[in-house]
């Protein structure tokens, strides 16, 4: 498989951006720009790794064998690459159809979902191409003026489409529901950088205020957060 995707990371065992547990893939390159945007280090086309398709399908394969009960694939754009995000997802289409593929806890295959910035309206024949195989996709900018409780979107505007009968049966409950606390962010510690600085990440969708609070306490406990990526 020759087509490479520009990636600005992956991540397993993500348990954010959908349900169960997940393999993460976000893309890198972003035209949108959405004010507000947590993940601005994920805009600049040339700030990502060209990632072979074939090896993030071989980390998707590993996932399954490990339980992995859904691919989540955000950004950046995906839609800005449509021709390799086609690829990865047929690609993972096929994989998780294998017979030694555990079923998720509701007795279903494992399901693909995609993140993009862009409305239903403004999705051209090549992204809908792409994103056949997908089981949902989340669609809209993030809108820093409508924030929102709701499950796995960032703004009140963004709406989950299930566009497979595995994709309503999985997210059709959860097309109005707000989520818990716990379903916000997962955050993952690094280690110890030379400089004495923990690397720290954030998967997932903060809840509103959530971001500043971290950085508020963090500093009131000796824990100052520096260069994040959702400021400037």
């Amino acid at each position: 498989m020759a087509e490479r995707l520009d990636v600005s990371g992956v991540h397993l065992p993500l348990l954010a951006l959908g349900p169960g547990v997940r393999l993460g893939v976000w893309t890198q390159g972003c035209p949108l720009a959405c004010p507000g945007c947590m993940s601005r280090h994920t805009w600049d086309p040339a700030g990502g790794t060209r990632v072979p398709v074939a090896e993030l399908l071989e980390l998707w394969e590993r996932a399954l064998w490990h339980g992995a009960e859904g691919l989540t694939v955000s950004g950046g754009e995906p839609c800005e690459q449509p021709a390799p995000l086609g690829a990865l997802l047929r690609g993972a289409d096929v994989l998780r159809r294998e017979p030694w593929v555990r079923p998720a806890p509701d007795g279903g295959a494992p399901d693909l979902l995609v993140y993009t910035g862009y409305e239903e309206d403004e999705l051209t024949d090549e992204r809908r191409a792409a994103l056949a195989p997908a089981d949902a996709v989340v669609t809209g900018r993030f809108r820093i003026a409508e924030p929102t409780y709701l499950v796995w979107r960032g703004s009140a505007n963004q709406r989950i489409h299930p566009r497979t009968e595995l994709g309503r049966l999985r997210y059709g409950p959860h097309l109005t529901r707000e989520r818990e606390r716990h379903e916000g962010l997962q955050v993952v510690v690094g280690r110890r950088a030379p400089d004495g600085t923990w690397p720290t990440r954030w998967y997932g969708i903060p809840r509103p205020g959530e971001l500043a609070r971290w950085k508020r306490e963090g500093a009131q406990h000796g824990l100052p957060i520096s260069s994040p990526s959702w400021r400037p």
